[in-house]
């Protein structure tokens, strides 16, 4: 799937839920969304979290 299909359903999940459950729905897919966004591209190996991990604590 294409960035630009995936940006094209993410749009119309939230106008769905913006439209349907108001704004705070709207804020939860949103929430939701962005979460499943950090969880893709740290398991395609895209998004890097070592260096918030291994911080030097001297």
């Amino acid at each position: 799937m294409t960035a630009t299909a995936l940006g094209l359903l993410s749009g119309i999940a939230l106008g769905f839920a913006a439209a349907f459950g108001g704004f705070s729905a709207f804020l939860i897919v949103l929430a939701f969304g962005a979460m499943g966004l950090i969880a893709g591209r740290v398991a395609e190996g895209k998004l890097d979290l070592s260096q918030l991990t291994n911080r030097d604590r001297g």
